[in-house]
Order: C-alpha cells, then sequence, then structure tokens
C-alpha cells in the first residue's frame, strides 16, 4: 500500500520514520507493507526519508497512491483537496481537527465509498474515537468530559504547582515549546472545541459548528481561583463537556472546578484524558500523550493498518440516518457556578448582590471574604447551588452596572 504525506512538519516526519522503522511490525499486523512514497512541503526538507515535492497537482495525478495522509493544517485548502481525493474513490487518513470541526458532514456524505481514518485528530496517541465507535457501540453515552488540549492543562497545573500567575507559566509554556508563539488557539479553548464537536459527532450524530456551542478559555484565572479551589477540595481543569439529556446534548468548553478526587483532577502537565459514561458499563477513562510527532504519528499509523486491512466505515462518524439528539440551547445548562467579585468595601454591597441573586433565584452554597488592602476593596467568592446559565449571565450584567464593583466579574462552572 504507497502512501503520500501532504504536508511535511513534526508529526509527518514521525509518521514516515515509524513506517520505516517498525515496517516489518507493521507488515505483521495487517498482512501488507505500507510504504511512504512521497510527501508535500512548502519548502525543501533537509534529511527527509523520502522524497519531497512543493506541487501538490505532482502527488494528486499519480495513480499509484492508495492512501493520502492530510497533515498539512488549516480549513478550506485541505477541505478542497480532500473533497477531491475522495471523489476519486481513494483513502483518507487525516489529523486535522479543524477541517472535521467545520466539514465532517460534507466528508461524511463523500467518504462514503472509501476509507477514511481520523484518529490523530481528537487527543493525540489515545484511541478515543475507536474506543467510541467500536468499544463502546453497545452504550448510549450519557456524558464525555475531557482534558482535550494539553497547554491548557500545562498551564493549570504549573499555576498549582508553582504558584505563578498565568502569564508567567505561559511564557515558561512558550520556552518549553507547549505553547506556540500566538497561544489563542489553545489557551481560549478552540482547539478543545474542536475535538468536542469530533467526539459529540461520533457520540450523538450532532451536526453543529463551534460559534454555536459554548467556548471559553482559561487566560482569566487567576491566583486566588486556584486557592479558593485547593481550599474546597476542587481542582481547576479546563474540560470539554458533552452531556445528554431527554434527546437534548449540552456542548460546552471551558474552566471548571472539580472534586479533587475525580479522576481528570489527578491528569496533569501536559497529557490528555477523556472520561466516556456509558449507560451499560458506566464511566471509564483514557489517558495518555495528546500532542506531539510520536503520540499523533501513532495515531495516523493506527490508520494507515486499518485501512490496509480493508476495513471501512459504515458510517464516518456513527449514524447512518439523521439523530434525534439536538444541541441544548446555551441559557438551558444546569449547573453550579463559582463567581469572584472584587468590591468596594462598604456598607450595603454584599445586600445589594444577595437580592440581586435572589431576585433570579440563584442560591447561594457558600460564600467567602478576603479583604484587600489596597482600594479598600475586598474579594468575594460564591459558589451557587444548580442554577440555570441564563440567571448567572443575567446577574453578571446587573452586577457589571453597580458602582462598587472594581474589576472584571470572573465566573466558572463547577462540574461535581
Amino acid at each position: 500500500m504507497k502512501v503520500a504525506i501532504l504536508g511535511y512538519g513534526t508529526v509527518a516526519s514521525a509518521v514516515v520514520k515509524t513506517l520505516i522503522d517498525n515496517q516489518e511490525l507493521i507488515k505483521a499486523r495487517c498482512d501488507e507493507e505500507i510504504i511512504p512514497v512521497i510527501a508535500l512541503a512548502r519548502t525543501p526538507k533537509e534529511n527527509a526519508l523520502i522524497p519531497v515535492v512543493n506541487d501538490i497537482e505532482l502527488i494528486l495525478n499519480r495513480n499509484d497512491i492508495d492512501v493520502f495522509v492530510e497533515l498539512m493544517g488549516g480549513i478550506e485548502f485541505p477541505f478542497e483537496i480532500i473533497s477531491k481525493i475522495l471523489k476519486r474513490k481513494k483513502a483518507v487518513v487525516t489529523a486535522n481537527k479543524a477541517l472535521l470541526a467545520y466539514h465532517r458532514y460534507e466528508l461524511e456524505k463523500l467518504a462514503k465509498n472509501s476509507a477514511f481514518g481520523y484518529e490523530a485528530s481528537v487527543a493525540g496517541g489515545i484511541p478515543i474515537i475507536k474506543i467510541l465507535k467500536e468499544g463502546l457501540s453497545a452504550n448510549n453515552i450519557l456524558c464525555i468530559k475531557g482534558i482535550l488540549n494539553g497547554t491548557s492543562n500545562y498551564i493549570l497545573s504549573k499555576m498549582v504547582e508553582d504558584g505563578a500567575n498565568f502569564k508567567e507559566v505561559l511564557q515558561k509554556a512558550q520556552d518549553l515549546g507547549y505553547a506556540e508563539a500566538d497561544p489563542t488557539f489553545d489557551i481560549e479553548g478552540f482547539d478543545a472545541a474542536h475535538k468536542l464537536l469530533i467526539l459529540a459527532n461520533i457520540a450523538y450524530g450532532l451536526r453543529v459548528k463551534p460559534e454555536e456551542i459554548l467556548i471559553e478559555g482559561i487566560s482569566k484565572v487567576k491566583q486566588e481561583d486556584i486557592c479558593f479551589a485547593k481550599d474546597f477540595d476542587y481542582v481547576i481543569k479546563h474540560l470539554g463537556i458533552a452531556r445528554s439529556k431527554n434527546e437534548k446534548v449540552e456542548l460546552r468548553v471551558h474552566p471548571a472546578m472539580i472534586s479533587k478526587d475525580k479522576m481528570l483532577a489527578k491528569v496533569d502537565g501536559v497529557m490528555n484524558a477523556v472520561s466516556v459514561d456509558g449507560d451499560i458499563l458506566g464511566e471509564s477513562l483514557y489517558y495518555g500523550a495528546g500532542a506531539g510527532g510520536k503520540a499523533t504519528a501513532s495515531a495516523v499509523v493506527a490508520d494507515l493498518i486499518d485501512i490496509a486491512r480493508k476495513e471501512k466505515n459504515t458510517a464516518m462518524f456513527g449514524y447512518l440516518n439523521d439523530t434525534s439528539y439536538s444541541l441544548l440551547v446555551k441559557d438551558e445548562i444546569y449547573t453550579k457556578y463559582y463567581l469572584r467579585l472584587k468590591v468596594l468595601d462598604k456598607i450595603g454591597v454584599l445586600s445589594i448582590i444577595t437580592n440581586l441573586m435572589s431576585q433570579l433565584q440563584i442560591s447561594i452554597d457558600t460564600f467567602l471574604q478576603k479583604p484587600k488592602k489596597e482600594n479598600d476593596c475586598s474579594i468575594l467568592f460564591f459558589i451557587t447551588h444548580e442554577t440555570y446559565e441564563k440567571n448567572i449571565q443575567i446577574l453578571i450584567k446587573e452586577l457589571k452596572k453597580q458602582n462598587f464593583i472594581q474589576d472584571e466579574i470572573f465566573m466558572m462552572r463547577i462540574e461535581d
């Protein structure tokens, strides 16, 4: 089986090296040689293990290529190229989560008569897509919770470990190569959101785009929040959550406080983990490296082995027909909330806040006040009982109108 690699960076070079170094092992497992024969790159690559060209037509026009591995990144150009390949009934493997977040439905239609592998698009080397499609196929999926971005998880872990602020840890992550020069895609939740949509499509057949779901990043988390969480036996993690109830599915990506005793709370550093709750199996956790050349290459090569075994997906994302599930409106999310307010330390402030909460039927579970020495201010911390997202958003809007509010209001959801 001859393979062309579209895009020759860190992951692609690891894929090629794996196919060459483990050639005999791979052949033994699929009874066929998988041979990388050519790669696409914008610029020449020194010490490349296979020929590298910069003209994609030279690759697309070859009739001897059996599988095209797309590792270019981006959305529209890869979509155009993969569409052409699938129309020719050729197999495709991709690690491109952004592409699938926006164009998975169109690609699913085109891939009906071709093999299409995308294990590497979510959680790197963790075979979570195969687990959902095959290992848990007898289960109705009640909930998926995942730490889906290693950069964000590393930053939050180091904020706890070092007692440092967000900017300091972000700089360290960039110095170590865990974060890009422009880290927005990772720290503001977009990368995790793309991955969550892929998982939700497999579990529920949902065909929604990132703009339709709740997405928040970690850049506003402060040491005050880290300390509060620790004092009340919580850990802050950046989570992607998909939860079904009454044929509605809530999809959200945001920092969340979770109990320190939860399995996900113990996942630190750049590692990823996905917790899946099935109606038959119950909760199971899948843990491993979520990024990097070797981890992603492991998933890409696994897809190539499946294709070499002539395994095709009868339903690319698990649903042959339209699903009965629909997306829950953001306002209808129902959970507990954490609020941090910096206010002027004067009589009547707390009364105004609690009255606003009462009017919106928001009940207080926990309250803590810490004095701030400068500017006669105090920091107020609240944990609410379960309430609707709409009520919390109205509360924040009303609080912003108050002249005693001295800084941006910070809110975080709590997942017990």
